[in-house]
């Protein structure tokens, strides 16, 4: 006789796979038979949607008046320098939102994405190209750069410009790509529930996890219209879904990697105990862990990649927060 239920089974396993530093696969089970695609596809929608990303919005260029003029001495015309431009992926410094960047170039030269970082703003793109100037060219020309969501059509910030500003079309999403797939999974002898594999790629502008965790928000923010007394809190929950599974990882002893006993042993004379002391670290902090060679620093590197983590890796403030009141209790 088929067991009879009052309640869906609630899904309790929740795993990050790392990717790249830009790609990473969500992963969450057992879900009942229909409730993996369900939660799936609108969670999709709001990380192509809703995440928050930078982009330019304008453009002045000296000696241009409007998107169809050409500047003497630079092989592209300006219709094709915006759509270089429009390729290349900015990320303000500061927590600013908006911004005015000033660029100067004297040919002869190739203009790079990477060209145009600077102290205001970093570029995520740095091998883009974006115009090839001759010996006898200067190229002068400011960008707007904006904070937003989705697309934003040029029409609707043109009358908003000063004179002399040329509307650009604006991608804001950081988010590239946003699939998933849904597989069976076996829960005691029952072979029909499900796990669903989100795989999230970014420009760089926000890492893969962080852009899942702002669709949670969204999505509970959304969904919070629904409960009269508003009692869901979002971040909350959020912090328990993203949390515990991956501080319980990092909270693994080093053990785990299956090091060779001299990288073991390096690790363990400098008192690192902890996966996440090792993700904590920067790249040059690991490679001054004294009596490391290099064998046993690519061995580290590579091992750590293989748990699902990376050196120097951009962890939430919360996780970081969470996870060195786990080492200074280890160091009690």
């Amino acid at each position: 006789m088929k067991k009879i239920k009052t309640t869906p089974l609630a899904p309790q396993e929740f795993e990050v796979e790392q990717l790249s530093d830009n790609e990473a696969n969500i992963i969450a089970f057992p879900f009942e038979t229909g409730f993996a695609i369900s939660l799936a596809h609108p969670l999709r929608r709001f990380l192509l949607s809703s995440s928050v990303g930078y982009a330019p919005i304008a453009i002045k260029i000296e000696g241009a008046k409007h998107e169809f003029d050409s500047v003497r001495g630079m092989l592209e015309d300006i219709s094709d320098f915006i759509l270089n431009l429009k390729e290349i992926r900015f990320k303000l410094n500061g927590g600013v939102t908006e911004a005015e960047i000033n660029y100067n170039f004297v040919g002869p030269c190739i203009i790079k994405g990477s060209d145009l970082s600077n102290g205001e703003v970093e570029v995520m793109t740095p091998e883009a190209p974006l115009a090839t100037l001759n010996e006898d060219s200067t190229l002068n020309f400011k960008i707007k750069i904006a904070q937003g969501i989705g697309y934003v059509p040029s029409e609707e910030t043109h009358d908003e410009l000063e004179d002399g500003y040329i509307a650009l079309d604006a991608y804001f999403t950081p988010v590239r790509s946003a699939t998933y797939k849904i597989e069976n999974v076996l829960v005691e002898d029952n072979p029909n529930f499900e796990r669903v594999i989100i795989n999230i790629r970014t420009d760089g502008q926000i890492t893969p996890l962080d852009a899942f965790r702002n669709s949670l928000e969204v999505m509970y923010a959304q969904l919070a219209v629904f409960n009269s007394e508003i009692s869901i809190k979002a971040p909350k929950t959020i912090e328990r879904v993203e949390e515990n599974p991956n501080l319980k990882r990092l909270a693994t002893n080093i053990d785990s990697l299956g090091l060779s006993a001299r990288s073991f042993n390096c690790l363990d004379r400098s008192n690192i105990k902890l996966i996440g002391e090792i993700v904590l670290m920067s790249t040059n902090d690991l490679k001054n862990v004294k009596n490391l060679g290099k064998k046993s620093y690519d061995e580290i590197i590579e091992k750590v990649q293989e748990f699902g983590f990376a050196v120097g890796a951009d962890l939430s403030d919360d996780l970081v927060s969470a996870l060195k009141k786990k080492i200074e209790a280890k160091e009690a």
